[in-house]
């Protein structure tokens, strides 16, 4: 019958060889043999007894109670085996509770957190936003429309915000740069911060599809909506002029 050291046992059972020492020390333990070079060696009982330490400390006895149950002279290995297979699966039924209520309270807490329909076209009145929606639908249709939707109302409130404070500040960068020439390498990095941004609110981060007409597209509704350039309440139609350029040579050179 094959004997296990102290290093095999601990590996086999995920316990310390410190700890087996001390057990053995305490009595709780004692290898099946001890060899004349001092060498510890363990067999099919003291597997099965550990397994039952393990158990009893899983359950969150002490050493001392633990110590005492083996001392008992009718301690039984097949009546404590049944004893903690219904104690483990009272903790199992526990647990399974205690999580299915943890996920039961995310859910609400992430449900409270979402975007509303009204917080996707905040700070428009409800005409307006209705407006505006049914424009995206005749420019890009319904299906996009919708999967845009669908995606930013899964997005927390601060998500959502956040998504737009960037998409904001990489308008201002690209503002700000478009004196330079569109195909530089300076402004080209902005517009990948956009495009980037884009396909968030599209919904469709992460896709394998590269959108290069549709973002082209978006170039040039900026180019003829003088509202989607708008600077400081201005028209700025050269702006506009400078992103369909830059736009138009990212999608034509990096999404290919």
């Amino acid at each position: 019958m094959k004997k296990y050291s102290v290093k095999e046992l601990s590996k086999l059972a995920g316990v310390s060889i410190r700890t087996l020492h001390y057990y053995d020390k305490i009595g709780l333990l004692k290898p099946a043999i001890r060899t004349e070079a001092k060498y510890r060696l363990y067999g099919e009982y003291e597997l099965l007894k550990l397994q039952q330490i393990l158990f009893y400390k899983e359950l969150d006895f002490s050493l001392k109670y633990i110590v005492d149950v083996f001392s008992d002279p009718d301690f039984d290995l097949i009546e404590a085996l049944d004893s903690h297979k219904k104690s483990l699966l009272v903790k199992q039924k526990r647990i399974t509770t205690m999580l299915d209520t943890i996920e039961k309270t995310m859910l609400n807490l992430k449900k409270k957190k979402m975007i509303t329909d009204n917080e996707l076209y905040q700070g428009f009145s409800k005409n307006e936003a209705k407006k505006m929606r049914n424009e995206a639908i005749d420019k890009f249709g319904k299906d996009t429309i919708e999967i845009s939707e669908t995606y930013l109302k899964k997005l927390s409130k601060e998500q959502f915000e956040q998504l737009k404070e960037d998409y904001k500040q990489v308008f201002k960068n690209l503002f700000n740069l478009s004196k330079n020439q569109p195909e530089s390498e300076t402004v080209q990095l902005e517009i990948a911060r956009h495009y980037s941004f884009t396909r968030k609110f599209w919904g469709t981060e992460g896709s394998s599809t590269s959108q290069a007409n549709a973002y082209k597209g978006l170039g040039v509704l900026y180019e003829k909506d003088e509202r989607f350039t708008m600077m400081d309440e201005k028209p700025q139609p050269e702006f506009a002029k400078f992103l369909l350029k830059a736009m138009t040579y990212f999608a034509d050179t990096q999404l290919v």
